[in-house]
């Protein structure tokens, strides 16, 4: 009797056991979008409180009453997704949130775990202080700490040679080449027309080489130096050289004015050691933010240097938000540093401010909710849906568009030698069309006196002799 007590109790163990382990591999059997329907339906039903704060572009005020913005659409599209209902509540104390020594917190945050709040959404930094006590979801913009200064406090003094950046290398080359050639072909077109040179017996050559080469600089300043050609064959070298020359000019003056207009800014300042490196221009950041919590916990010398000087003259230095920062950088010399959403906010509103390209670290804007709520996984989630599908670019495509001009936006690159390369074909054309005529100038006048002693081809051939060969010095003392 004993043992079938015994037996009963252990197969009741075993049977309860059983039933519970059973229930718990089906309770995680449950499809993932199941849980999360269950999860939908629960949000349905509720009336989230939304803790935020006035930051242009994510939270802003509509002239005709309620807000706006970036948060506020992405908000709109979690509400949509998931079916709950809001309510948005301005924080009281206009703080982010940062932690006391009392251990309590400030802010939206502070809301949030008074739970006055259930979600904080603003551009909020994930830190890892904050996300030691509050839920954090997978950032929504990526930002890094960087530098806004004014244009005008950036642009180094001009290049010397300057004057040489409309046209490249390649194309300067090219030019100095062609105005070698066109110069020597025109001393010999010179040379074997007998209407520029008609006695070579007797008499010396209008057009030396050096006459030559002083022809083509009076070209290329628009001066018509001489002497001047006589002869088709060089008046057509000439016109040809012209023309290429006045080409050149007008490319010249039309690319040298748009670089002088579009040359990019060399700031004077391109990254934090530059900045941390000289004293002519003040630097400050939003007083208790968490820019200015990186820099003093920063172990990087040059970090720890800015630092010490924002602390040390941090009544002058230091500002209360981002935008009384962005009118102090447009109304004196003064540099600002914040995250790179804000102030590339700032470079679209304003065309005199520039960002520099440095970035001191690279966070992310986060969704705050109450440590363990599993509403931070449903808005996880929705975040990476929207990402995949752009709509998060569409976003701050719509909230970060330049109200600048566009006109100087593309690059501005030297004229290329590819890109005028039809007007060296037009002077190679030219070059070779008027020596073709020297030729045949001379070929006539070969003709002409032509007599049955000799050919036309023997007096071509020493008309060719007497013309590129030194002349005798009989000949040089009648000359005298």
């Amino acid at each position: 009797m004993r043992n079938g007590m015994k037996l009963l109790l252990s197969v009741t163990v075993l049977l309860s056991f059983t039933t519970t382990r059973t229930g718990a591999v089906e309770d995680h059997d449950i499809p993932r979008e199941l849980m999360q329907g269950r999860e939908k339906r629960q949000l349905s039903e509720q009336t989230l409180i939304v803790t935020t704060i006035m930051q242009s572009p994510f939270i802003m005020a509509k002239p005709t009453g309620g807000l706006e913005g970036f948060c506020i659409d992405l908000l709109q599209l979690f509400a949509e997704r998931f079916k709950f209902r809001y309510e948005i509540k301005l924080v009281k104390d206009g703080f982010y949130g940062s932690k006391l020594e009392n251990g309590r917190w400030t802010g939206m945050l502070g809301e949030l775990m008074s739970e006055e709040a259930d979600i904080a959404i603003a551009p909020l930094t994930i830190t890892r202080e904050r996300e030691k006590a509050f839920g954090f979801t997978r950032p929504f913009m990526s930002v890094g700490i960087s530098i806004l200064m004014r244009k005008d406090f950036n642009s180094q003094g001009a290049n010397l040679f300057h004057f040489l950046s409309p046209f490249s290398v390649d194309t300067w080359l090219g030019l100095f080449i062609a105005y070698v050639l066109t110069c020597f072909c025109l001393f010999l077109a010179a040379r074997l027309s007998p209407n520029e040179w008609s006695e070579p017996e007797v008499e010396n050559s209008r057009f030396s080489l050096l006459d030559s080469f002083w022809f083509g600089v009076g070209a290329l300043t628009l001066q018509g130096v001489g002497p001047h050609p006589r002869a088709v064959s060089t008046r057509v070298i000439g016109t040809i050289w012209w023309l290429f020359v006045i080409i050149f000019l007008v490319a010249y003056i039309t690319f040298f004015a748009a670089s002088l207009s579009s040359e990019p800014q060399r700031p004077l300042i391109k990254s934090f050691n530059d900045l941390a490196k000289q004293r002519e221009i003040e630097y400050g950041t939003v007083y208790g933010g968490s820019t200015f919590a990186f820099f003093k916990h920063s172990k990087i010398p040059a970090y720890a240097k800015i630092y010490e000087t924002m602390n040390s003259r941090s009544d002058s230095v230091l500002v209360r938000t981002m935008a009384e920062g962005v009118q102090r950088v447009l109304g004196s010399n003064y540099a600002l540093i914040g995250e790179s959403s804000t102030i590339d906010l700032a470079v679209a509103e304003h065309c005199n401010l520039m960002r520099v390209s440095d970035f001191a670290a690279v966070r992310g804007y986060g969704i705050a909710t109450r440590l363990g709520d599993p509403l931070r996984d449903n808005l996880t989630l929705a975040i990476m849906e929207l990402e995949e599908s752009g709509s998060l670019q569409q976003l701050k495509a719509k909230y970060w568009k330049s109200s600048c001009s566009d006109e100087n936006a593309a690059e501005w690159s030297p004229l290329k030698l590819n890109q005028i390369g039809g007007t060296f074909l037009f002077l190679a054309i030219g070059l070779s069309l008027g020596l073709i005529i020297a030729c045949i100038e001379l070929a006539i006048k070969s003709r002409k006196k032509a007599d049955q002693d000799k050919s036309c081809c023997n007096i071509f051939t020493e008309e060719l002799n007497l013309r590129f060969k030194e002349r005798s010095e009989a000949n040089k003392k009648t000359n005298a």
